[in-house]
């Protein structure tokens, strides 16, 4: 059963009172015991702390009581971590195929020179084809031809896109 507080975040710096109240309870966090700490982190996490490692609990508790102020990351934020978590550790865990925005049209051929080895990969509506295998990332595919852990888009020179200014 988790207890959020109920509060409309805020932009840091436009509030000092809140940026205030904000900083004197993370001052707080260095003065409690740990058994405090874990009394905190089930007050506003809903869970029992996960060890009790005073660092570990002072830095979660830390964002916690931020993000409760100004905010977490977006859906969209949130996607994309899930979807990089995926291609560092190349399993899909989702269902649902996340969009990237690094990944070119589909049909498009990406080429790589390793070792003195020119490397095709066809970027697919659903993942990547090397050599007649199909891969769910471009990191994995990286993987297969080097032997070690790379990020795939960087890998192969792609860069996020840059968002247009509003």
């Amino acid at each position: 059963m988790k207890h959020h507080n109920k509060i409309t975040p805020v932009k840091p710096g436009l509030d000092p009172t809140v940026d205030q109240t904000v900083l004197a309870r993370l001052a707080a966090l260095k003065a409690m015991s740990v058994k405090d700490l874990k009394a905190e982190w089930e007050k506003l996490i809903g869970s029992a702390a996960p060890n009790n490692s005073r660092t570990f609990l002072e830095i979660r508790i830390a964002y916690r009581i931020q993000e409760l102020t100004f905010g977490g990351p977006d859906r969209e934020t949130r996607r994309m971590l899930d979807l990089l978590a995926d291609e560092v550790e190349g399993v899909a865990r989702r269902h649902n195929q996340i969009s990237d925005p690094r990944n070119p049209v589909t049909g498009t051929k990406l080429i790589r020179e390793w070792d003195g080895v020119e490397h095709t990969v066809t970027v697919l509506k659903d993942g990547f084809d090397w050599q007649g295998r199909k891969f769910k990332s471009l990191s994995a595919v990286a993987r297969a031809i080097t032997g070690t852990r790379w990020n795939g888009y960087r890998f192969f020179g792609l860069r996020e896109r840059k968002r247009e200014e509003a």
